[in-house]
This record gives C-alpha cells, structure tokens and sequence, in this order.
C-alpha cells in the first residue's frame, strides 16, 4: 500500500512493490511505475495507484435450466492487470486525499466480471436440463466462463487479462436438492442396513459356530467320558475275571490238592482195608484149622476185655467137661457126632 506524507506546500509518495503509479501533472504523465518515490504538489498532480499482483474475485449468481428449474453457480475469476496505465483511464484507481470518496476501480472491475460470467453462465444452463447442469455443468461452465472472459473485447481494451476461472458448485434450490439426495441417501440406508444385516447375520453364523464348537467340545467330552466310563468297566470286568479266574485257579488247585489229599487216603485206608483184610484173611486162615474149644477160649479172651466186672461166675458140670475134654484132646483127633 503507499503512502503519502504531506508537507506545507508538497507531498511525497513513496509506493508499494505491488502497485503501479501514474502520476499525472497537468494532465501530462510526471511519473509511472512500480516501486516509485517522488515529491509532488497536491494542487495540479493526480495519482492513481493500479495493483499489478493477481486479484481473486468471487462471485455467485443464479440461472434457470432447460426444465425451468433454479440453479445458484458458485465461480471464482483469477484475474490481473496488464496495462495499468490503460486502466488508470478507464477505471478509477485514484488515491484520493482524506475525508474524500475512495476510488471505485475494484468495484467496476467486479461488476464488469461478474456480468460477464452471469451472463454467458445463464445462456450455457439454459440450454442443459438440470440432470445435465449438475452432472456436468462444472466442467463446461469452467470451459466457457474462461474463453468467453479471455476473449471479451472490453476487458481486453481496458487491459485486464483473464488467468483462470474456477466454478466451484452448481446446486439446485434446498427442496430439489434434499428431493434428489432422497433416492441417494435411501440407497445408502439401504446399503447401511444391509450391511448392518450382513453384520448381524455374520455376527450370528459365529455365534452359530462358537455354539456348535462348544457343543461339539461338551459332545466330545461326554464320548469321551463315555469312553472312560466304558473303559473303567472294561478294566473291572477284565479284573473281576481275572480275580474269578484266579479264585477258579485257586479252587481247582485246591480241589486237585483235596482230591489229591483224598485219593492219598483212600489209597491208604485201601492199603490199611488191604492189610488188615490181609490180617483177617490170615487169622481166618488160622481159626479155620483151630478146634472149636480154642476158637471158643480166643472168644472169651477177646470178650473179656469188653465185658463188665463179673462178681459171680457159675460153672456147670456141663460147661467145664466141655472145656477139659477139649484142653486135654490130642492134636489131630476129632469128635464123633452123637
């Protein structure tokens, strides 16, 4: 920005880097540039200030499409001055001394601008639907905006030059717009909910798995202690009939062993029964050759050990001649029958 120091009867200007200077005295050019230092008189000078770095300039308008619908375009013009000296006489640029209006230069540039892209904006919607405004109206507006204000005699005499033109939005009225993000936004519900679905019924099938894994472990659990009981039962089946069959072992051991014992005896009292069968036998043998009246004296002999005690004792004549006449027979002999 320059600046101006004032003196009793002169001025100084000292300038900015981005602005470009016309001084005029006398309605002769006294000074121009960039950058400039200079004293002057305030009663016969003029000085206008034109900015030579790019100016942005943003602006918003409305247009009605094909369909007779409303749309608001939202552009930003890049723009910078090329002939200061020519805009200097074109446009007011003056610096203008305190308690004065200040110069309206930058706002006739922005009229001038502004029109142009309104205009050849509404003429490029007017031919489009809004389906096609919005879908494609970004990029041909920015095509058209730019060579229409790059090729416009106007700016080009009053030495502006046109840098780029950005449009940044193309929106229908509030109603329109939320009506047509209705479909969208119920779309995206829908793709939201299905995936909420899809997370739920994912959320479900692991639930449904962590189930049939905990089920499947307390099933293999419960075969395995199936398994285990059936095992235990085995192993006291296998050890009842092992202890049967040593029980069994032991019984016919020792029913081998009584048998054994048994046919021992029976062996022996048969050898014993043998002997004294063999005794008897003897005896026999003995006593059938002995008289009648020694078997009979044997007879008492034997009797007397188990008879009682005999205090009386009567002996016919009959019984001892019996007895004598056998004491006293001969060997050999034997008695006649009567």
């Amino acid at each position: 920005m320059a600046t101006i120091k004032r003196y009793p009867w002169l001025s100084h200007f000292l300038g900015s880097p981005t602005g470009y200077v016309v001084h005029l005295q006398k309605g002769a050019v006294k000074h121009q540039g960039v950058g400039q230092a200079f004293f002057f008189r305030p009663a016969n000078s003029v000085l206008s200030e034109v900015p030579v770095d790019d100016q942005e300039l943003p602006t918003l308008f409305h247009a009605i499409t094909r369909d007779h619908q409303d749309v608001s375009v939202q552009a930003n013009v890049t723009y910078r001055f090329i002939d200061p000296v020519a805009v200097s006489t074109r446009l007011d640029f003056g610096l203008q001394t305190a308690g004065k209006a200040p110069a309206t230069g930058r706002e006739q540039v922005s009229t001038i601008i502004g029109q142009l892209c309104q205009s050849h904006a509404i003429d490029q919607i007017a031919t489009t639907t809004l389906a096609e405004a919005l879908e494609r109206g970004v990029s041909q507006l920015r095509l058209v905006l730019t060579e229409a204000l790059r090729a416009d005699a106007r700016l080009q005499s009053t030495g502006i030059e046109i840098l780029g033109v950005q449009v940044l939005a193309v929106r229908p009225e509030a109603d329109v717009e939320r009506a047509l993000q209705t479909p969208v936004r119920e779309q995206l519900q829908a793709e939201a909910d299905r995936a909420v679905y899809e997370r739920r019924a994912v959320a479900v099938e692991r639930e449904r798995t962590i189930s049939e894994n905990e089920m499947a472990s307390q099933i293999e659990l419960a075969v395995r202690r199936e398994n285990l009981v059936a095992q235990e039962g085995a192993n006291a089946r296998r050890a009842a009939e092992e202890k049967a069959a040593a029980g069994l072992i032991e019984a016919q051991g020792s029913a081998e062993r009584q048998g054994i014992g048994a046919a021992a005896e029976a062996n022996q009292i048969r050898l014993v029964g043998e002997a004294a069968a063999a005794r008897e036998a003897a005896t026999m043998e003995v006593y059938r050759n002995m008289e009648q009246a020694t078997l009979l004296a044997l007879a008492l002999k034997d009797a007397a050990g188990s008879l009682p005690n005999i205090g009386n004792l009567t002996i016919t004549p009959d019984l001892l001649s019996g007895a004598l006449a056998g004491l006293f027979k001969e060997p050999g002999t034997t008695e006649l029958t009567k």
